[in-house]
This record gives C-alpha cells, structure tokens and sequence, in this order.
C-alpha cells in the first residue's frame, strides 16, 4: 500500500483528495492546522490525521518527526495548503502579505525541505505542488496571490534540477477556480473612499465566485488527475493544466503572446 502526504487536508480539495485516495486503497497522512478539521476522516482507517502549521519551522519539524516515526515509507507528498488575499498595492496590509508568502510559498519550500532527507534515503519519492491558474497569467487583484503561485512554479522547476539523480519527481497542478470553500475564505482588503478601487473589488469578487460556482465538475477531475500522477510518477519535472479554464488560459497566452492576452483581459475585467 503506498503513502500519500497531503498538506491543508482539512477543507476543500485537500480533503476531497485524502478521501479519494483512501477509497482507492492508499494510506493518507492528512496533515492539518487543527486536528478538529478531521472529523470527516474518523470512519477511514487509513487516513491518519497531525497537526501541521506549514507557516512554522518548529510545527512542520515536530510534525516530521512524528509522521516518519509512524510511516517511515512516503511515496508521494502534495502540497496542497494555500490561502487568498485580494487587495490593491497601495492599501496592502504587512501582516496579511507576509501570511500568504509564508502559506503559499515558504510553506511549501520549508515541507519539501523537511522530506527530502527521506525521500533520498529511500531513493525514491515524489512532489507535487498546487499552484493555480494564477501560476500561469495574471488577472487584476492577484499582485499576492498570483505572486506566491508563480512562485512555487519556479521553485518546483528548479528544485526538481537538484532531486533528479535520486528519483525524486516533481510536478506542478494549475486548475481554475473551483466550487470549494476558497473563494468564500479569500481576505480582502476593506472598502475605501476611492471608487474605482471599490468598483473594481466587486466586479472581480463576483467574477470569480460565479465562475466558481459554474464548475462544478472540477473538483472531482482534479482529484482523481492527483491520483494519476501520483500512481505513475514522470521522472522529469511536469506541470499538469486541469480544467477548461486553465487550459483555455494556457494556450491563449502561448498562442497569442503577451501583448494580444493583455488587452483581452482588461477588456474582460475592465471593459477598457
């Protein structure tokens, strides 16, 4: 039986993907940011919950070391944890800047840091990190968001230089947005006297929450490409595109250049 790692498993596509993976005879460490998030994971035997907060050093170490004490062996870890912050530059919060980084970026870097020892010792493992849509373009408010996503591409890309002569794979997933919990949980900045700023935060909020809402067979088809990967690892680093969204996003940007997609997006999102 192999082992799957599965960070932010709590909500939304994380525990979709714990859930899919046990049904499909795989033991799930679901690591959690309180182990009150894993009461749907009570009636699965081998889905075997920890508390991890991937934004602390010393939580992700104390998590380690008991998680390879319990499953020495680990096939495969998905670092899935993220979070949204929508807000315009200049009435950005530190505070609110720095928890996006250190969750969607360093959060990753610091899991991947704490199991590569394992992975090359077994000679064997397999990352695979989620980014977004927001990996590949960039849409209006998504200065943060965007920024850890593309983030991760990089260092995904060049950290899988470094594992190659190990047998250790990594790969990305971008997916759209999907009929989750996130969008609900995005932290916006708060309303100001500026009116196109105020305008601008509306119409992007409800673009995405309705085009969320729309795609109500994504989450399924990102689980269970998940799954696939993580059965047969490609030894070279890949990035996966899952959904029409993504997809449609990928190719227009790659086939009509920087210039041409630029203008289409801000007719979309400004009409201008």
């Amino acid at each position: 039986m192999k082992t799957v790692l599965i960070t932010g498993a709590g909500g939304g596509i994380g525990k979709q993907t714990s859930l899919y993976f046990a049904k499909n005879n795989w033991t799930v460490i679901a690591t959690l940011l309180h182990l009150s998030e894993g009461e749907d994971f009570k009636d699965f035997p081998s889905i075997f919950c920890y508390e991890m907060d991937v934004t602390s050093s010393e939580s992700i170490a104390s998590a380690t070391k008991i998680i390879l004490e319990n499953h020495p062996k680990i096939d495969t870890i998905i670092n899935n944890a993220g979070m949204g912050y929508r807000s315009f530059v200049e009435l950005s919060e530190d505070t609110k800047i720095d928890t996006i980084v250190n969750v969607n970026w360093l959060g990753v870097v610091k899991v991947c840091r704490a199991f590569i020892p394992t992975f090359r010792q077994q000679k064997y493992g397999q990352f695979i990190n989620i980014t977004s849509v927001a990996g590949l373009v960039n849409l209006p408010l998504g200065n943060f968001y965007h920024s850890t996503k593309q983030a991760v591409e990089s260092f995904s890309e060049c950290m899988a230089y470094e594992l190659v002569d190990f047998n250790i794979s990594v790969a990305t997933v971008q997916f759209g947005n999907a009929p989750t919990s996130f969008q609900k949980n995005v932290t916006k900045c708060a309303p100001t006297e500026i009116f196109s700023y105020n305008k601008l935060m509306d119409k992007i909020s409800k673009l995405l929450l309705d085009k969320s809402g729309k795609n109500e067979d994504l989450p399924q088809q990102i689980v269970e490409k998940l799954f696939k990967i993580a059965e047969k690892p490609n030894k070279n680093f890949r990035r996966y595109t899952i959904g029409f969204d993504a997809n449609i996003m990928r190719i227009l940007r790659r086939v009509l250049g920087y210039k041409i997609f630029n203008y289409i997006i801000r007719k979309f999102t400004l009409n201008k």
